[in-house]
């Protein structure tokens, strides 16, 4: 008896053993693969809606860069009302919004994308923003100042990438 309860509780415990062991590498595995997984579902090509208006402004192609995410206008959209960046300041002021960095250096999240900047082109002011994909083809969009709930949100909705070609960054 005394050998069968030692039996059990050796096999127990390499049980219990084993099971840390798969835990921790499953832990290992999300915590070094969910980035990479998640920012492929977030980068690719973007359509912009205006949150005021309801118009389609622009194809922005959202990408990876030295583990940070970034946004890349492509192509402005007939609709838009704005191709010039004339409210923007410095090097940018009076430039076409085409080939324009809107979103940079998010930090890449489980979710999308945090602690980055985004560039309004109506207004040529640049506020914090993070990303959120609400689903596979609809992302939402936060800019704000000091703190999220100051802010405005937009969402984009997501373009084949076959449907325009790539830039090259």
């Amino acid at each position: 008896m005394i050998r069968l309860t030692s039996f059990l509780q050796r096999t127990l415990r390499n049980a219990w053993y084993s099971f840390l062991l798969f835990f921790t590498f499953c832990l290992l595995f999300a915590f070094t693969f969910i980035p990479e997984m998640v920012c492929g579902q977030v980068t690719g090509l973007w359509k912009t809606i205006d949150d005021e208006d309801g118009r389609e402004i622009a194809i922005v192609e959202i990408y990876e860069k030295d583990h940070k995410l970034f946004g890349k206008v492509v192509q402005i959209l007939p609709s838009a009302k704005r191709t010039i960046c004339e409210h923007c300041s410095g090097d940018l002021k009076n430039k076409p919004i085409t080939g324009m960095n809107l979103l940079q250096n998010l930090t890449i999240t489980p979710a999308g994308g945090e602690n980055g900047k985004v560039l309004d082109p109506s207004s040529g002011h640049t506020f914090n923003c993070y990303i959120e994909l609400v689903s596979q083809n609809k992302l939402k969009l936060r800019g704000y100042l000091g703190f999220p709930s100051i802010g405005r949100t937009q969402y984009w909705y997501r373009v084949p990438t076959n449907s325009i070609a790539l830039s090259n960054h």
